[in-house]
């Protein structure tokens, strides 16, 4: 007899948002409903939102890769919180000694100084699918119909492109490989639906 665990809602949300409870189904990895939908919403293939996730905040969690929503990047170090308040926490200290262009929030790590438009108070983008829908406008518009999400990739890392920008398209790659399964070439994913 299997036993029932119970989770709380605010665990089944993370869970739902990161991926953990995600299936291998055929050495494929669906992404998880929260990517699916913004992906949706944006016009984007559903695999290039999460692999980008798994790039940005990627973090083991019982010995799974995982996006993590309260992951900052603060002048090229990792930090990452076990909840949103400690997280909008950590970033307040980090606005406050550290120009906002040099600090990345959430699953997309979304650059609070360039992207300051897209949104209202620096913690908004700890909100993971405030963030996932960021990330997705961000990638689509990075994108030229018929050209190679990877090409759309680089430029979300780095619109200027060069060598940060090919070694970032690298990194996605492996976990589109991940994601989609070996024996799909995701080096010309040119879908425009997830």
């Amino acid at each position: 007899m299997a036993a029932t665990v119970s989770l709380s809602p605010a665990l089944r949300a993370t869970l739902i948002v990161t991926g953990a409870w995600a299936s291998v189904i055929y050495a494929q990895e669906l992404p998880p409903p929260a990517y699916q939908l913004a992906a949706q919403q944006a016009g984007i293939p559903s695999p290039v939102l999460y692999a980008v996730a798994l790039q940005e905040s990627g973090t083991r969690l019982r010995g799974r890769l995982i996006p993590w929503p309260w992951t900052l990047n603060v002048a090229g170090k990792a930090e990452r919180y076990a909840t949103r308040a400690q997280a909008c926490t950590g970033l307040d200290r980090a606005l406050a000694r550290t120009p906002a262009n040099r600090i990345d929030a959430g699953l997309g790590q979304v650059n609070l100084g360039y992207q300051a438009h897209r949104y209202r108070h620096p913690c908004d983008l700890l909100d993971p699918y405030r963030n996932l829908a960021i990330a997705a406008e961000i990638l689509q518009e990075q994108h030229a119909p018929g050209e190679d999400w990877l090409i759309a990739i680089g430029r979300y890392h780095r619109p200027a492109g060069g060598e940060p920008a090919a070694r970032y398209r690298l990194g996605v790659h492996r976990h589109l490989v991940r994601v989609l399964g070996p024996d799909l070439p995701p080096i010309t994913i040119q879908a425009t639906t997830p």
